[in-house]
């Protein structure tokens, strides 16, 4: 057999398939493969038929014995999607913006989805029977709410499905030097969220402060109980930093998980985030920055 004549077969065999798979799948259409429109579920934004199983099925049963998919997404690194949170916390975000996080989550497998508790049970629904996380924020953005209301936003939160809840510091009080009020404000945040399953991210919000007050938070955090210190809001002057990270890491120890949040939009922000002692990364840049492994 020619090249040519291989080539024939092999066309007339994937239109044979393509018509199996339903009608629609016979009309001539433009697009990438089988990632068109007319071939994924109704609501559907994953890349078929890598990621979604029943098309992958419908293809192998209709006579198939291998499927493609798109090199780009295959090349992807998932241990770079595992340590970000999707994150949307701004205010003007929409149900139709929330939706579409979680969708890119599920489809990146992200760490976890990151947004403002009104969303949780939301995202809840929507990553359900995913390993993505259901994170959202207490005392947000300026940590100056009492600590009784910090423990009713958490219980709140872990009620309406959160699993990972970021709290942010009582800054005026830590600058301030009453530390007492500092670790009692988070400890009583942990309590709370590991009483219902959740791990606890402290935000110390690092523009705030000297370095001094950085490492003084920190170890404080980790006194009280909590899983992850973090850098930072994204609401404040300024967001993560190599200096500011690797300081944390110090104060910490290695075991205690530091997430870097605030600013972060690039692979490169990612990777010197990391070799600074990150486990976490906290960015809405996500997308852009998974699919950059892949280049």
């Amino acid at each position: 057999m020619t090249p040519t004549e291989l080539d024939r077969l092999v066309a007339q065999i994937g239109e044979e398939i393509l018509a199996r798979v339903g009608p629609s799948a016979a009309a001539p259409k433009t697009g990438e493969g089988l990632n068109l429109p007319a071939e994924v579920c109704p609501g559907c934004v994953q890349r078929c038929v890598q990621t979604c199983a029943r098309n992958a099925k419908e293809i192998i049963a209709a006579g198939a014995s291998r499927v493609s998919a798109s090199e780009k997404l295959t090349r992807i690194d998932p241990t770079i999607a595992a340590l970000i949170d999707h994150t949307i916390l701004k205010a003007d975000a929409t149900r139709e913006d929330i939706v579409k996080v979680c969708r890119e989550a599920r489809q990146y497998s992200f760490a976890s989805v990151c947004v403002n508790p009104y969303w949780v049970p939301l995202v809840r629904s929507e990553l359900a029977g995913t390993p993505v996380k259901v994170c959202t924020v207490v005392g947000f953005p300026l940590g100056a709410t009492s600590t009784d209301a910090k423990v009713c936003e958490t219980v709140g939160a872990i009620r309406a499905g959160a699993q990972e809840i970021d709290m942010v510091i009582n800054v005026g009080a830590l600058r301030s030097g009453d530390t007492a009020a500092v670790l009692s404000d988070i400890q009583a945040v942990v309590k709370a969220a590991h009483a219902g399953g959740a791990i606890v991210k402290v935000i110390l919000e690092t523009a705030l402060l000297n370095d001094e007050q950085k490492t003084l938070a920190s170890r404080l955090s980790k006194q009280a109980g909590a899983d992850f210190v973090k850098t930072s809001t994204g609401f404040s002057t300024s967001g993560a930093t190599a200096h500011d990270i690797a300081l944390m890491r110090a104060a910490v120890g290695p075991l205690l998980g530091v997430k870097a949040s605030g600013g972060i939009r690039t692979l490169d922000d990612v990777k010197t985030m990391t070799a600074a002692g990150a486990t976490r990364i906290g960015a809405s840049a996500s997308v852009k920055i998974v699919e950059a492994t892949a280049a």
